[in-house]
């Protein structure tokens, strides 16, 4: 049966929270323009993006050679919208007219049957649809449509909307398994959730039909990407894809027969959001099952703490259950953007609150960790525990930074840190024809229509300070609909106050469901506990094995060099220790508390040498943790997550 839960207008929700209202803000206010000057090759100082000179070649605009990654087409994507959401939230205005330009630009670009991709058109014509392992043309035309979705949906503007039908339509004609056409699909996902997209917005069946046909495809023998790239050997895109297998894009096996989460870690997101969408559009329960089997493997066996997943730096992938190694990592913060998308997909179609415990894990801590608190500043790989020293080009570790970087060369990160930033609101609220969904415990608002009746919701947190939330309901009529509120796990023994009077509401699939069915305003009062505790991993997990983490509400927190000195590889600390709540640190946005514990130090008494008998000993020393979502905004140095542990 398909599930009727749908998120809410951005525009009809005001995001208030100090932590979350300071990067919303700061996209339409920093990024925006920051990154449009990125685009535009403008910052001397910032790797070159060429972005938007690739579309003046292609449009034949501006002579010269097409530069940089084959899928940069997409920060332009991207950037649009993440001016979309902007424009929906009631910010970024004074872009929009830039945006037409782009979008016109754009258009020019775009060839008579409606093929749009810089790279093929301008370098190499002759290889179009050739390459799909390595190419990323269904992937950018992916992001291409939507955009086309958002900024529509934002501006009621058809022109760009216009060129994604135009090379959908294309892409409708030239895939397939008729007569002609290619049997082929993506090496990179992303062309199946924007397709789902488009059908929703256009009412056109035949771009989810032909999403659902390309997981379909997706996996028969023979391989088409394996053996696609036995013919295109000798052009290859990408040196690393010698060691391609059928892994890395998902492509071993029928999407429906899956259970483990392999290969690219951000491919496989992507994927896997499609698979939900199209087990929801269609009803499909054996696809819907599938992207269960997959969610449990991901999260429950290849997922940090953090929320991060895809633990090898060598083609940002998966490895085994428990190969969870800290300090050589990958954890793409893109791969983090990913798991929400799922996350949230997973909810809507099932209705249940635990998968946006994942989002929420994700989100606030890789997700906020890979932007800087000014904005302008990125983490594609989220390590947790950072020895500067050891980061040395060259090595195995030449894939973590040990500070943010102003861009990258591949700049997926940046700009889809923005866009889900931008749009915060749909990862807040959700609805049914009956009920209201709040997922995050956000301070916001929302404005929308249950039924026949206007609802205002006003939600104040002040969970990570007071242990409690509030929210103000409204409605213009009598009407009866419910408040279902998310109960995050670590919010213990949580009391209703409705009006003054305690309620004990029906737990159901993880919401507390609050029945509404007069006009009016009401005030309903949660109060719970929230404490720091010490979190210790799974005994298969080798790296973290006698290790403890310091979480509080959502929030993972670290240690860093800046609070505490070097060597924070010697801090020991036990399970038992009392942890303080303290005061924000005020060079960090969000006013989120710092912990304070008393740990020891081991001291090896060897002195300069570097080997001899052992002389072990302890000294005791007050600890300073933060959130691991804002490590790196003061003084770079060692950052620590898992301390060994004490008996």
């Amino acid at each position: 049966m398909k599930t009727n839960i749908v998120t809410p207008a951005l525009r009809n929700i005001k995001i208030e929270d100090p932590l979350f209202a300071h990067y919303t803000d700061m996209i339409a206010e920093k990024l925006l323009p920051y990154q449009w000057e990125v685009l535009n090759d403008r910052l001397p100082e910032v790797e070159k993006s060429y972005c938007v000179r690739n579309f003046r070649i292609a449009a034949g605009e501006l002579e010269g050679e097409r530069l940089g990654a084959v899928f940069c087409d997409t920060d332009a994507y991207k950037w649009l919208e993440t001016l979309a959401f902007c424009l929906e939230s009631g910010r970024g205005r004074e872009f929009e007219a830039t945006a037409d330009e782009l979008i016109e630009l754009i258009g020019r670009a775009q060839e008579e049957d409606g093929y749009l991709n810089t790279y093929f058109s301008v370098c190499h014509p002759e290889r179009k649809w050739r390459n799909l392992t390595e190419g990323h043309e269904l992937y950018c035309a992916g992001h291409l449509v939507e955009a086309a979705v958002a900024y529509f949906g934002a501006t009621g503007k058809k022109r760009l909307l216009d060129i994604a039908v135009r090379f959908s339509d294309l892409i409708c004609r030239i895939f397939g398994q008729g007569e002609g056409q290619i049997k082929g699909y993506a090496g990179h996902q992303e062309i199946e959730l924007a397709l789902i997209k488009l059908s929703r917005v256009t009412g056109n069946k035949a771009y989810a039909e032909k999403a659902r046909y390309f997981l379909d495809i997706r996996g028969q023998k023979p391989n088409y990407l394996v053996e696609e790239l036995k013919r295109t050997g000798k052009d290859r895109i990408f040196p690393e894809f010698a060691d391609y297998d059928a892994l890395y894009a998902q492509s071993y096996l029928l999407p429906v027969s899956q259970t483990t989460a392999e290969g690219h870690a951000v491919r496989a997101m992507y994927m896997y959001s499609a698979m939900a969408d199209v087990a929801r559009e269609f009803g499909d329960n054996e696809m819907k099952n599938a992207c269960r089997r997959l969610w449990q493997n991901v999260t429950e066996k290849r997922m940090y703490i953090t929320g991060g997943i895809g633990s090898s730096g060598h083609l940002e992938r998966f490895t085994a259950d428990y190969d969870l190694p800290n300090d050589r990592m990958y954890c793409e913060s893109c791969a983090s953007v990913g798991l929400m998308m799922f996350g949230q997909r997973m909810a809507a179609l099932s209705g249940d609150a635990r998968y946006y415990d994942i989002v929420e894990k994700a989100l606030c801590n890789t997700v906020l960790a890979g932007i800087s608190a000014e904005g302008d500043r990125y983490f594609y790989v989220n390590p947790l525990e950072l020895w500067p020293d050891n980061c040395l080009a060259g090595t195995s570790m030449a894939h973590v930074k040990s500070v943010r970087q102003s861009w990258f060369g591949v700049a997926c990160c940046p700009s889809n840190i923005a866009r889900t930033l931008a749009s915060l609101g749909q990862y807040i609220y959700a609805q049914d024809e009956k009920s209201v969904y709040i997922n995050q415990l956000i301070s916001s608002s929302l404005e929308t229509v249950i039924k026949d009746a206007r609802v205002k919701l006003r939600l104040g947190s002040a969970l990570m300070d007071k242990n409690r939330f509030s929210l103000s309901i409204e409605a213009d009529r009598p009407q009866s609909f419910t408040i279902r509120i998310r109960i995050p796990e670590y919010l213990e023994n949580p009391v209703f106050v409705l009006e003054g009077r305690e309620i004990a509401p029906v737990i159901e699939n993880g919401y507390a469901v609050v029945a509404v069915s007069h006009a009016g305003t009401q005030t309903l009062e949660v109060t719970g506990r929230i404490k720091p505790r010490w979190m210790a991993a799974n005994t298969n997990v080798r790296a973290d094995l006698g290790r403890l983490a310091l979480m509080y509400g959502p929030y993972v927190y670290c240690l860093e060099e800046t609070d505490n000195g070097k060597l924070l590889s010697n801090v020991f600390v036990s399970a038992d220790t009392a942890v303080s709540v303290g005061k924000a640190v005020d060079a960090l946005p969000g006013d989120l508390p710092s912990l304070s514990f008393e740990g020891k130090r081991l001291e090896s008494g060897l002195g300069d040498k570097l080997y001899g008998e052992p002389a072990f000993s302890f000294s005791s020393q007050q600890f300073s943790a933060v959130p691991y979502a804002l490590w790196c905004n003061r003084e770079p140095g060692e950052m620590l997550v898992w301390l060994k542990a004490t008996v």
